[in-house]
């Protein structure tokens, strides 16, 4: 395995705070990450359309006390695509390449990013804490999986408005009057919004149209993670089990299931916050709230957490 430095011409977004590097994941594939700060190594693992840059400003929060580590998971930013597969074992062993290199014992997943942290915990006793921050657990694993058939079907026609509109609906992103509306209609309007946004310049966040084929792997994470949580048990790192008041009704459910079943883990619940309050500012997010949780949990001993 290889460390690598990458160019600061490549990085989505530019400072002078973070340096930038790179790791070779067991498949091969790149991946790409930002270094923050010193002391004990906590990784900030971004969900869903999205990639590590709507995480740097909870990153520079935290950077005072931690190492905080900010990959690009595969197929956005700063890290290669790679071919389909097994889309779970291949993002815990990016992850296990990003903990190998840096050092890390600690994890902040956030929506998916938040489930392949726990799947990670369950194999990975390097892993000493984790936060998982409304994993996407589903009880009936059906219901993803034709989600998941939906959306392919729709890329593969070329219809990507409507495949992100079926992610969202399926994922309930987005305000629920715009879900509500006529597919046919969504679709027109997120296709048209897709086209006004790959003509502005380049800003700080990869683009809706580059992010649109990575929710193949998302939703399938999902899909392979959903239905009995009994596998969760074998998790022996300390879970804390984070969510917004705000948020999804599916989304508070699945933290109640996985509360059930962890065997080291605990709740909080953000007041007035929803599922993107770990993200920036400028992206709707309040990263000091969640800077103070991770802050508490990550800064304890471990008889403190339990």
């Amino acid at each position: 395995m290889s460390v690598q430095a990458i160019p600061t011409a490549q990085t989505a977004v530019r400072g002078a705070d973070f340096d930038l590097r790179s790791v070779i994941s067991r498949d091969g594939t790149t991946i790409g990450y930002r270094w923050f700060g010193s002391g004990p190594g906590v990784v900030l693992l971004h969900g869903s359309a999205s990639s590590g840059a709507h995480h740097v400003e909870l990153a520079r929060l935290l950077a005072d006390s931690f190492t905080v580590i900010v990959p690009d998971r595969r197929g956005r930013g700063l890290s290669r695509p790679a071919g389909r597969g097994d889309a779970t074992r291949a993002e815990v062993e990016d992850l296990a390449a990003v903990l190998e290199a840096t050092g890390a014992r600690n994890v902040f997943g956030l929506s998916s990013g938040a489930i392949i942290a726990l799947q990670a915990a369950r194999t990975t006793p390097q892993i000493r804490k984790v936060v998982a921050y409304e994993p996407p657990l589903f009880r009936d694993r059906a219901a993803t999986e034709s989600i998941l058939r939906r959306f392919d079907a729709e890329m593969a026609r070329g219809e990507i408005g409507a495949a992100m509109v079926t992610a969202m609906r399926g994922a309930e992103m987005g305000p629920a009057w715009f879900r509500a509306l006529p597919k046919a209609l969504t679709s027109r309007l997120v296709a048209a919004g897709m086209k006004q946004e790959a003509k502005r310049p380049r800003g700080a966040y990869p683009t809706m149209g580059e992010l649109a084929p990575t929710l193949h792997t998302d939703f399938a994470v999902v899909t392979e993670a959903s239905g009995p949580l009994d596998p969760f048990r074998e998790i022996a790192a300390d879970v804390l089990l984070m969510g917004g008041s705000k948020s999804p009704a599916f989304l508070k459910r699945a933290l109640r299931d996985l509360a059930a079943v962890l065997p080291n883990a605990r709740r909080v619940e953000l007041p007035g916050l929803d599922h993107s309050a770990s993200w920036n500012q400028d992206r709707r997010g309040h990263p000091e709230a969640v800077a103070e949780q991770l802050r508490r949990f990550f800064g304890s001993s471990t008889a403190e957490t339990r």
